[in-house]
């Protein structure tokens, strides 16, 4: 089964999700909603609410409560992407196979666009809705504005930009992207786990294990992809890392190596999860197909 058909049920009800939430903003700026629309529902593989929802029914999780989970993670990734792309962060052109925001729109909106994006995602989890009890609700928010400010993706954004043409050691490497994916990959696992069963919440750890090891692979499979795919199967720019001087794992270990690396984080990824005594079996396909992927 292709990541696509596994990840098609989520996906679905994700699309729906978001399409609902836009539709009830009543905003009289029709441009930004535009640019928020454009960002947020055009493409990509949902990973994060994938993880959402996928741990969230593992843990006997209200359905309701995922689905405005799952929409304010997606939204703090598409706000970071805007963002990242914008000309004094990353300077790129495409994304998913279409001109980024800020070159479909302008700078101005999309900067707004993302700004809006966040704050959508904390006006979302905080909705009365959650079936949670209020304690773990506030651990939700804490746990999503925790990984997306400057101890998570931000922070991570910062290192990253910092590190532009030094020669980074693996640990430093590792430290980047640990912040500036992982760090959101973690929150969208996390926030499944407390949306779930009180049961569930022993295995809160683990499952951050799982995250934490299969967010560090998914970088690594990125970094790999970066030199091995085409611009028009990745539907962004390749090559761009080695373009702008940026270090990578392909550039610190070689391609065979970070191949190696690959499949050591994903058996780490693979063991975290066998310490949970309930059906991981969906998350476990869903990181084999993940660090197999083309694109």
């Amino acid at each position: 089964m292709t990541l696509q058909a596994l990840t098609a049920p989520q996906r679905e009800a994700i699309n729906r999700v978001l399409e609902e939430q836009l539709q009830l903003i009543a905003s009289p700026a029709a441009r930004l909603h535009e640019a928020m629309r454009y960002a947020l529902v055009l493409g990509g593989k949902r990973v994060r609410p994938f993880l959402t929802y996928a741990v969230g029914d593992i843990c006997s999780a209200p359905r309701t409560t995922l689905d405005l989970a799952a929409a304010a993670v997606e939204c703090i990734h598409a706000y970071s992407l805007i963002h990242d792309d914008l000309p004094a962060m990353d300077d790129d052109d495409l994304r998913r196979g279409q001109p980024t925001c800020h070159k479909a729109f302008d700078e101005a909106t999309a900067i707004l666009a993302g700004d809006a994006l966040q704050t959508l995602a904390f006006e979302l989890l905080s909705n009365a809705q959650l079936e949670v009890p209020a304690e773990r609700q506030l651990r939700m928010l804490q746990v999503l504005s925790r990984a997306s400010g400057s101890r998570g993706m931000c922070g991570g954004q910062a290192l990253d930009l910092a590190a532009t043409g030094q020669h980074l050691s693996e640990a430093e490497l590792s430290q980047v992207h640990q912040l500036k994916t992982g760090a959101l990959i973690e929150a969208a696992v996390q926030l499944g786990v407390l949306a779930g069963n009180d049961d569930a919440q022993q295995y809160y750890d683990d499952f951050t294990d799982f995250a934490a090891w299969l967010g560090l692979a998914f970088q690594v499979q990125d970094d790999i992809l970066d030199v091995t795919s085409s611009t028009e199967t990745l539907g962004k720019t390749n090559g761009k890392d080695e373009a702008a001087n940026k270090s990578t794992y392909v550039q610190l270990l070689g391609l065979e190596q970070a191949q190696v690396k690959l499949a050591q984080l994903h058996q780490k990824a693979l063991q975290a999860l066998q310490r949970i005594p309930y059906n991981t079996q969906l998350l476990e396909k869903f990181a084999e197909q993940l660090l197999n992927r083309d694109h």
